[in-house]
């Protein structure tokens, strides 16, 4: 369980550096997000997940990604490195062509992106232990559902919609590749 849980331990590590930093050195780092269809919101594509507006959305990212990520990472070995680098990039890529225009910051894409995966993985794979993972991880983050939708304008659902979309393509991909238990 150790092993499984060092890439999403080294992804929590840095979101909380770079939150120090900017905590403690007085700077917004907001500008390191993604801004939507403009060459200075690029960089948010590989930096944005590190950026946390408080210490609640910090905290918010920081539990599901170490529980979606080790439970990816201990359950899927043969398939988490790809998983977890297309939640990562496919997510903030989609974000940074579809989203509005403004900074998006946090690591909810990632969080979305592996929550439906796992979700959805175990309903394509349809094998007794996927499809336990799969109502586990429902009953645990179904709730999430509600975060794709464009309730509250402060909050990017793109990125939680962006990230559902790239863990619902992984995980039907995947299933259809044979070894991937």
């Amino acid at each position: 369980m150790q092993a499984s849980a060092i890439a999403p331990l080294r992804l929590v590590f840095l979101m909380w550096l770079f939150f120090t930093v900017e905590h403690y050195l007085a700077m917004d780092l907001g500008f390191l997000g993604i801004y939507p269809l403009s060459v200075k919101g690029l960089i948010g594509i590989l930096t944005a997940p590190m950026i946390h507006g408080n210490f609640n959305h910090l905290l918010s990212n920081t539990i599901p990604l170490l529980a979606l990520g080790g439970t990816l990472y201990f359950f899927y070995p043969s398939v988490a490195p790809k998983v977890f680098m297309q939640a990562y990039f496919f997510t903030n890529i989609l974000v940074w062509i579809f989203g509005r225009p403004f900074y998006h910051i946090g690591a909810s894409g990632i969080v979305y992106s592996l929550a439906s995966f796992l979700i959805f993985y175990g309903f394509f794979h349809r094998n007794f232990k996927t499809v336990i993972i799969s109502l586990v991880v429902v009953s645990v983050y179904g709730g999430l559902a509600f975060g794709v939708m464009p309730f509250n304008q402060s909050i990017s659902w793109e990125s939680h919609l962006m990230g559902a979309l790239v863990g619902i393509v992984g995980a039907f991909l995947f299933s259809r590749q044979p070894g991937n238990t």
